[in-house]
């Protein structure tokens, strides 16, 4: 069975800056505090979090959306990629950022906290005020 789940928070930052700042490797880096190498290209592969998040760029629409092919270092070499997609909605207090991520293996549900504990809480220190 694949596994599916959304989650979403406000960062207070423009949806351009998170959005440049993802597909930037120095910024992601810092905004998340893992070593990336990351792109701005479609089709370009990526890695994130010092190589345990691995990938490549499937649809870029500056400051709305991306899209990737992504899988980390506990997928098997059997398992497909899973698919993210991340969505930058302007609201009053910065940007809604919503990640839809789904295709995961069955150990998949592990990613859900993840995304909050190692994007969402750095992001909002990163973007925070006095930045």
């Amino acid at each position: 069975m694949r596994i599916s789940f959304e989650v979403e928070d406000i960062i207070p930052a423009t949806p351009e800056a998170i959005y440049d700042a993802w597909l930037d490797s120095d910024r992601h880096s810092h905004m998340t505090g893992g070593a990336a190498e990351v792109s701005g290209s479609i089709g370009a592969e990526f890695e994130a979090w010092d190589g345990y998040i691995q990938g490549k760029n499937l649809e870029l629409v500056p400051a709305q959306r991306i899209v990737q092919a992504w899988r980390t270092t506990e997928f098997e070499e059997s398992d497909e990629d899973s698919l993210l997609e991340i969505t930058l909605a302007p609201v009053d207090e910065g940007t809604l950022l919503t990640i839809h991520h789904s295709n995961l293996p069955d150990h998949g549900m592990q990613y859900q906290q993840g995304w909050i504990d190692a994007y969402f809480v750095p992001m909002k220190a990163y973007f925070g005020p006095g930045k």
